[in-house]
């Protein structure tokens, strides 16, 4: 389980992300680009992923973490739920959005402290 202030947080931690509205739910962005969305109500977050990570993440339980069920899944956007996921695996899952999402000068900055924590 995460908190949804402790998912707010790790977010808000990259380099130059902001925390903006996003219909009802609350959006996490990189420039313009949303890299993840929760919604208070039903503690879900939506990491937007490659199609090859979201299936990396999804292999451990598709109860905690999958597609979204439409077309925006297909994309990479990816359901997690904040009540059962593991706080490393959401933290690991919410860096690599970022990094799909960033320009390369930020991604790469997150990547090396990814590399070196591994």
């Amino acid at each position: 389980m995460i908190e949804i202030e402790t998912f707010r947080k790790l977010a808000l931690s990259f380099p130059e992300t902001s925390e903006e509205p996003h219909f009802e739910k609350t959006s996490f962005r990189v420039g313009k680009k949303i890299f993840a969305t929760y919604d208070l109500k039903t503690s879900l977050a939506c990491l937007k992923l490659s199609e090859a990570d979201q299936d990396i993440f999804s292999v451990s339980d598709k109860s905690i973490i999958y597609a979204v069920p439409n077309k925006w899944g297909k994309q990479g956007w990816t359901n997690v739920d904040l009540n059962k996921v593991h706080p490393d695996l959401c933290t690991d899952a919410l860096k690599t959005a970022y990094c799909e999402v960033a320009p390369k000068k930020l991604s790469s900055q997150i990547r090396s402290d990814f590399d070196q924590e591994s």
